[in-house]
């Protein structure tokens, strides 16, 4: 049992309420011991983020307790400023939005700003920030502009910067949603380094995965502590987790459908699968490889995607494009593809790759410095060109809930028809139209302020879908969503999709690339693979997409380890559905590996 000196965060029936009489927190008790990693998941709008402030004593609640590194900062929901100013020298956070955190013009003095209000000599400030922008793989940039860098760059910096504080407890709210899975990795990495050497960490995430590194878990709903305990514990509660909004980790939901032992550990998983047997047991290898894995899933077709894309005019077309920022070298080299009508696009590439520029100039935000774009016709260099290429491009930016500000969700989404001069029959007809797309249309007379979080994406996206875009352009759109608002916004893109609008998207998602109908990479500035996602995930770019930081799908990851470990080619699955179907069909027969019953 841990000793009262061990316990840095305690807070004691906590509750806080918001204006118009909303409960963030409901009689919250939790204590943090001393080294403990805690990990906060829940829903858009559970209160997780709330939470944070509190634990980091940026908020005081309105009723309870609250102790923070040995310091009692509030009783009876009245703070005490002196007591907070002195624990806030031991308390980190890292925001979710990285332009939140961001003060200065250049990335080495955003990272020495906590440090000089702690006071500390020069010569150590200087050391502690080339330490902490070593670890975030920030060198580089330290004389750089933040508004310059890219999102998942932005939110590195900030995350020096907290560490540079040395905090006792470090609070992270979703620091890695804007990154890549390089940089998710170095991040989970770094803060396993913290948790080692005796840092309290309490960590915000919607990604499943990362909760298994905690000590312990909690879920939050409704302002309340819904479950606590091991991250084997939580997540075996299944039910009680999609109930929640949430999902289990990847592990688990594959062992759940294939009938084996319940684990959240893939390393488990991909054991007792060998343990099972693949297809040598059941007599199905030879078969299945007879078959071969091209006419099993995502065989090319004849011609491969740039004959297929030559039977239509292209909507979109970007030759031999290249964009710098000033001084600090090309952020885009010699980029050339098109983009035929009603298909879908996804653009992956590590932090910093280009993706985000590129995005601008589709949408003739910037124009390249060589090459050019052509949007439906209109090449984005001439002033006319652009004005007419906004016209019928809709642009849904990282955080498009920061594009809200009318009293209703009806209001909001009106005033892009409204603005293009559409008659008010016309208006009310797209405005009915794009919240029934994206779910919102009994949420018409509500402040979109008093929307969730996913919520208030949704409205933002509505807002755009009422200006009938011939095409769409997300840049990481499901960033900061939680499961739950993850599905609804791909139903939203799919159901769009159906409807025939050209979509575009940025993602750090494989699992999402994998939908979309073709895939671009590119790494360093340069486009380095274009093809349907079979193609771009194959085999021969395995190695490159891994050495670029970014990785393959998870079903496509397993059926490749499961070959390394001796199964017979599984094809090339890159959903969960595909692994499962391609595992069936390897075990049909008298195999016992396998779940028949339709369990999800």
């Amino acid at each position: 049992m841990a000793s009262q000196r061990d316990i840095l965060v305690r807070l004691t029936h906590v509750s806080l309420f918001y204006e118009g009489g909303v409960t963030a927190l409901d009689d919250v008790s939790l204590e943090v011991r001393r080294g403990e990693r805690l990990c906060v998941l829940g829903a858009n709008g559970s209160g997780k983020s709330t939470l944070a402030s509190v634990i980091c004593g940026l908020l005081a609640p309105d009723e309870g307790e609250v102790e923070l590194v040995g310091e009692r900062v509030c009783a009876g929901g009245t703070p005490d400023l002196e007591a907070y100013r002195r624990a806030r020298r031991s308390l980190g956070l890292v925001f979710q939005n990285p332009d939140d955190q961001i003060v200065t013009t250049v990335v080495e003095d955003d990272v020495a700003f906590g440090p000089e209000n702690l006071g500390l000599p020069r010569d150590h400030i200087a050391e502690r920030v080339a330490r902490e922008l070593h670890r975030v793989a920030m060198d580089d940039y330290a004389q750089a502009d933040p508004s310059r860098l890219s999102g998942g760059q932005r939110q590195r910096v900030c995350i020096a910067g907290a560490l540079a504080m040395e905090p006792a407890v470090l609070v992270l709210d979703e620091p890695a949603s804007l990154l890549d899975v390089r940089g998710r990795s170095a991040i989970l990495r770094v803060m396993g380094r913290l948790a080692a050497a005796g840092t309290t960490l309490v960590h915000v995430t919607h990604f499943m995965e990362e909760a298994l590194e905690a000590d312990r878990v909690i879920v939050m709903d409704h302002g309340r502590v819904a479950l606590a305990g091991t991250p084997d514990e939580v997540f075996a509660q299944g039910e009680k987790i999609a109930e929640l909004g949430l999902e289990v980790p990847f592990a688990a939901r594959l062992s759940q459908r294939l009938g084996l032992p319940w684990t959240c550990d893939e390393t488990a998983l991909l054991d007792a699968l060998c343990e099972r047997g693949p297809a040598s047991k059941t007599g199905a290898g030879p078969a299945l490889r007879e078959k071969g894995a091209a006419s099993l899933l995502h065989a090319p077709a004849s011609g491969g995607f740039e004959q297929r894309m030559r039977t239509r005019l292209p909507l979109l077309q970007v030759e031999h494009a290249s964009f710098s920022y000033g001084r600090r070298g090309r952020a885009l080299e010699d980029v050339s593809f098109e983009i035929v009508p009603g298909t879908s696009t996804a653009i992956i590439g590590q932090t910093g790759s280009g993706k985000s520029t590129l995005l601008r100039l589709l949408c003739g935000l910037e124009t390249p410095d060589e090459g050019r774009v052509v949007v439906s016709g209109n090449d984005t260099s001439r002033r006319r060109g652009r004005r007419a290429a906004r016209g019928c491009v809709g642009y849904v930016m990282q955080h498009p809930e920061r594009q809200l500000f009318a009293e209703t969700v009806e209001k909001d989404v009106a005033f892009g028809p409204r603005n293009l001069g559409c008659a008010e029959e016309e208006v009310a007809r797209r405005v009915t139209k794009a919240l029934e797309l994206v779910g919102l249309a009994g949420r018409r007379d509500v402040s979109p302020f008093k929307l969730s979080g996913g919520q208030r994406r949704l409205c933002a996206l509505a807002g755009i879908l009422a200006m009938e875009p011939a095409m769409l352009v997300l840049d990481e759109p499901t960033a900061g969503l939680d499961p739950r608002g993850r599905a609804m916004l791909r139903s939203v893109l799919a159901s769009l999709r159906e409807c025939g609008v050209t979509l575009i998207q940025v993602t750090h998602s494989m699992e999402d690339a994998a939908r979309a109908d073709r895939v671009i990479a590119l790494d360093e500035a340069r486009l380095v693979a274009d093809g349907t996602p079979g193609e771009v995930f194959s085999r021969e770019n395995e190695g490159r997409l891994t050495g670029s930081g970014l990785g393959i799908p998870r079903a496509l990851r397993v059926a490749r380890e499961l070959e390394r470990r001796g199964w017979p080619t599984l094809g090339d699955p890159l959903t969960t559905d595909e692994l499962v179907s391609a595992l069936q069909n390897d075990s049909k027969g008298d195999s016992p590996l396998l779940n028949h019953s339709g369990v999800r």
